[in-house]
């Protein structure tokens, strides 16, 4: 039996807080029910008189034990089922032709619309209502610029799933950031002012929309940092070197050399739900302190979600102001940056961050 719990003293202790954590290590079995159950059950408590412990599921029930219905103990982990239900939903959205509604989702995954909504969100930080606007608003961008092109703006609209035109153009703001005739052709007819400058940390590119700044790149190439807004926007209407554009950059370049100034500019702020909520998170961090991506995962509302937060700090294209640099390894050691570990420990060191 795991030495985890030395005695049966100590794993019936776990027992009777039923902790989740002494899972998989033993199973415990009560003779007057004729059921063995995991440490973590919310079942009654039984009698200790009537308790046994086993070392596998295999010992319990070769004792003659049958497996508990309600904690399930011959199956994976609750959070291993949660995880593979939400991944198969998920799969059932991204294949429907139209929106299931949240009924024929909950049947589908054998729980009830509240259970279903909780777990849904639990595992993915989205309402199954908002991944579903997700997967319209890529299909709809694939429809407009990508392989999948459609023929008009009508056609990309009703591909996508949505029910009528108006609903769409109610969100496309949100979620092509410009007009789908602008999203269609590259970006065009969309205004975007850049400038790039010097700072401390090499060269950098700032951008705007008239919604706010949507791009601040960084890097050792100034014509390589135009060549990555371009491609962001091939048809868009580049606007350079104006003049009263360069207060934008110095408040850029300030917040830059001293973070705790903050940035008092709006930002055109692009991405998926999940990935906005977690830039949200982000600027929430205060200029001197450093999270993990898991605690980053926590305050996001998706405790097993490093992985999918370190994806959406990747994908930032708004450095400094929207401060994926805070994030750092579980240990505190730096990872990686999209503009460069070395760009990020200065502007950690800058920041007087421990």
């Amino acid at each position: 039996m795991n030495t985890t719990f030395k005695n049966d003293d100590e794993r019936w202790a776990a027992v009777q807080r039923r902790d989740g954590e002494a899972d998989g290590q033993f199973y415990y079995s009560v003779r007057t029910t004729g059921v063995y159950c995991r440490p973590s059950c919310g079942a009654r408590p039984a009698l200790r008189r009537n308790v046994g412990f086993h070392a596998s599921t295999a010992e319990a029930e070769a004792a003659g034990f049958r497996p508990c219905l309600r904690c399930k103990p011959d199956q994976p982990p609750l959070a291993e089922r949660h995880a593979a239900m939400v991944a198969q939903m998920c799969r059932l959205i991204d294949a429907a032709e139209s929106e299931p509604d949240l009924a024929s989702l909950a049947e589908a995954s054998g729980m009830s619309r509240f259970h279903f909504h909780r777990i849904f969100k639990a595992q993915t930080g989205l309402t199954p209502k908002a991944y579903a606007a997700g997967v319209k608003q890529r299909r709809m961008q694939a429809g407009l610029a990508g392989p999948g092109k459609q023929a008009s703006v009508t056609d990309a609209i009703y591909a996508a799933g949505f029910n009528s035109s108006g609903r769409f153009y109610a969100q496309s703001s949100g979620a092509l950031g410009m007009t789908p005739k602008a999203y269609q052709a590259g970006g065009s007819g969309a205004a975007i002012r850049f400038a790039v400058a010097e700072c401390s940390l090499g060269a950098i590119l700032v951008a705007s929309t008239d919604k706010g700044i949507c791009a601040i790149l960084i890097g050792d190439d100034p014509d390589e940092l135009a060549r990555d807004l371009q491609d962001r926007f091939p048809k868009a209407e580049l606007i350079g070197a104006e003049q009263d554009y360069e207060q934008v950059v110095a408040a850029v370049i300030g917040l830059v050399e001293a973070p705790e100034i903050g940035l008092a500019l709006p930002l055109d702020v692009r991405g998926t739900a999940f990935q906005q909520r977690v830039w949200q998170a982000l600027r929430e961090i205060p200029a001197g302190q450093t999270v993990s991506y898991a605690e980053l995962a926590e305050r996001v509302g998706l405790p097993s979600g490093a992985r999918a937060v370190a994806g959406a700090c990747a994908a930032n294209a708004i450095a400094v102001a929207i401060p994926c640099h805070r994030v750092v390894r579980n240990d505190g050691s730096i990872s990686g940056y999209r503009w460069g570990v070395e760009r990020k420990a200065a502007l950690l060191e800058r920041e007087g961050s421990k």
